[in-house]
């Protein structure tokens, strides 16, 4: 685990969220880095070719996005922290650092507590009952959105304005 001390920060084990998820095995205070997001470095291309969103249930959950031109797959030579869960209520975040990925407290985590972050998946095209139903939170935080998708922003009444659209 990532740290200094030698008791790891959290361990793996079943999760009333999803699957497996990571519980803080001590106190974690605010601001600490917990873990580094690793995994095989690949292209946006090359995820794309790996997983492919129709024949997988949470395939691209194993995916972070670096910038736009590089994206870690944690299902090749990743670690523990691929099992760190989405919440809408998140009490870790995702930090940047030198294009290294790393997971956060964002306030104080009790022992016991689930690390979780809000993964804001992005996803190009129409969303039909099937990607909603892939995506869907199951996180049960009073603000939970429903979904592990990135928020889109409320639509505006029409304006004169032409609207911009996403690719899909």
């Amino acid at each position: 685990m990532f740290g200094t001390s030698r008791k790891p920060t959290f361990e793996v084990k079943s999760s009333p969220i999803q699957g497996l998820g990571g519980f803080a095995t001590r106190p974690i205070r605010k601001g600490t880095r917990i873990i580094e997001y690793l995994g095989e470095r690949i292209t946006p291309k090359e995820a794309d070719r790996r997983y492919d969103d129709e024949l997988s249930e949470h395939s691209h959950v194993l995916l972070f996005t670096v910038d736009g031109k590089t994206v870690i797959d944690a299902g090749v030579k990743g670690n523990d922290a691929h099992f760190i869960n989405h919440s809408c209520e998140p009490n870790c975040e995702t930090v940047v650092d030198n294009r290294r990925v790393y997971i956060e407290a964002l306030r104080a985590i009790d022992v016991g507590e689930e690390l979780t972050y809000d993964y804001n998946l992005q996803f190009e095209g129409r969303l039909d009952a099937k990607v909603k139903a892939r995506y869907a939170c199951r996180c049960g935080t009073p603000s939970c959105r429903g979904s592990m998708l990135e928020a889109r922003p409320a639509r505006r009444k029409k304006s004169a304005r032409k609207p911009s659209h996403a690719r899909g």
